[in-house]
């Protein structure tokens, strides 16, 4: 059986790095991918997904990447669930990243 996935987007907002209990680095990010094709409208849709980034791959994302810069996510698809404070189940499926590749940035650049 195989779970990988790969996908390229831009990222929808700034990353935030957290730490775990047991001390391990973690960031979410979200990942908006456009579709290949127009829906009834003429227009494309977009898929916004939800990516979970561990360890070196959420430090050095946070560090490099900001809001609006295009990166690819190799991962594995993995779901869950959860239930929040009023004892509502959620289920989320979300990429679990084992490479990110920052391909482009939103940042202008300026000449000193």
């Amino acid at each position: 059986m195989l779970n990988q996935t790969v996908i390229v987007g831009r990222i929808v907002k700034d990353p935030e790095l957290r730490e775990t209990e047991s001390g391990k680095k973690v960031t979410n990010i979200t990942l908006a991918v456009p579709r290949s094709f127009k829906n009834v409208n003429g227009e494309y849709d977009t898929d916004f997904i939800p990516c979970v980034l561990w360890k070196g791959i959420a430090e050095s994302t946070t560090e490099f990447c900001k809001k609006g810069d295009l990166v690819g996510v190799k991962g594995r698809i993995q779901s869950r669930d959860y239930t929040i404070e009023d004892e509502t189940r959620k289920h989320v499926i979300e990429i679990i990243a084992e490479k990110v590749t920052f391909l482009s940035s939103n940042k202008k650049k300026t000449d000193e």
